[in-house]
């Protein structure tokens, strides 16, 4: 019996069959779904993020938002780096093996890993200055919710130009939702225009 392929290999067969032309992901997902469904009882897991991932791979070029092309003369196999060992204890140390967001540690049961801050795959360094100590339950909130750090780098921007405006009512509003992060523990490593978060 012929093995399913992953989602990147079918995703490297659709831009494949398309050599050279400008696709959107949404085609792109669709027929990887519809594929897919052929072989698994459930729809595939995030489409979007493995055409993203081989991108960033150096499999595919992007040409906009949400639009990609695959050049059969264009590869560039991307390594990602990771911490080596020395670096990792020394984030560790420096953090004093505890999680950066919440202050828990090895002494209260929970399991650290070290953290880029800046994503390796958006050209993060392998420096100490760019690594953190994370708790297992906030890396995968980071991971799984990077989403929540766009939107409030947004609310950011939105704040300083209602304060250059002197709208008082946005800036209420900003500052209230930077106090729903605060409260909730999310993305205190991006501090709020008045500092207030929690590092």
């Amino acid at each position: 019996m012929k093995k399913p392929k992953t989602i990147n290999e079918l995703v490297m067969k659709y831009f494949k069959k398309h050599p050279g032309e400008d696709l959107h992901h949404g085609p792109v997902v669709d027929w990887i779904t519809k594929i897919w469904l052929k072989d698994h009882k459930t729809p595939p897991r995030d489409p979007w993020r493995a055409i993203r991932q081989l991108h960033q791979e150096g499999k595919l070029i992007k040409v906009g938002k949400g639009i990609y092309r695959y050049d059969p003369n264009y590869n560039h196999n991307v390594k990602l780096q990771d911490f080596s060992p020395k670096e990792k204890k020394a984030i560790l140390e420096r953090d004093r093996y505890k999680c950066v967001v919440c202050g828990r540690g090895l002494k209260d049961g929970v399991e650290l890993v070290v953290d880029h801050i800046k994503p390796k795959d958006k050209g993060g360094a392998n420096n100490i200055g760019n690594g953190q100590t994370l708790c297992m339950e906030h890396n995968l909130m980071k991971k799984n919710y990077s989403q929540t750090e766009s939107a409030k780098k947004y609310f950011i921007k939105l704040y300083e130009k209602s304060v250059a405006n002197n709208d008082e009512r946005m800036i209420k509003f900003c500052r209230k939702v930077f106090d729903v992060y605060e409260k909730y523990e999310i993305n205190g490593h991006i501090l709020r225009p008045n500092g207030k978060d929690k590092n």
